[in-house]
């Protein structure tokens, strides 16, 4: 028995860039998904337009995964010093699943690293109507600030 093809959740979204963005991170989920392995996939934009994409990657220990958010700033800092615009992170269902593919919110986690190093970045969330575009500082209004680095504006 197949399964039924899994839609891409991107006509959701009403802003263009948030479009292009989920389309992205669900080609990319699409094609690496692993069960118990990879599930989530995530596309960041930088100022120049290009796409850098991130893979969730488990593990047996749960502290030594890694998310998809991170795997795409990573790969945007390997490929760039331009400015990060917005993210995007789909989640593939697994077999079992009757849902079908979803956006969903950086973690708590990645909404700190990535304000770390983007503090003006926009995340795409699906606010039950459709998937939008926000300062992705609203969804963390506290975020924590320590003395490591010098602090930077959005």
């Amino acid at each position: 028995m197949s399964r039924p093809a899994v839609e891409d959740p991107a006509p959701q979204c009403t802003d263009p860039t948030a479009r292009l963005l989920v389309a992205a991170a669900f080609a990319a989920i699409r094609s690496r998904y692993a069960e118990a392995r990879h599930q989530i996939a995530a596309a960041i934009i930088d100022a120049d337009q290009r796409i850098h994409l991130g893979l969730h990657v488990d593990a047996m220990v749960g502290r030594a995964a890694v998310c998809a958010e991170a795997g795409a700033l990573s790969a945007a800092r390997l490929a760039t010093d331009a400015p990060l615009i917005a993210v995007a992170a789909v989640r593939y269902p697994k077999p079992t699943e009757t849902c079908g593919a979803r956006i969903v919110p950086p973690c708590g986690l990645c909404r700190e690293l990535l304000l770390d190093h983007a503090p003006g970045l926009r995340a795409v969330v699906d606010d039950d109507r459709q998937a939008v575009l926000v300062p992705l500082a609203g969804l963390l209004p506290h975020k924590y600030v320590g003395t490591k680095w010098p602090p930077t504006r959005p």
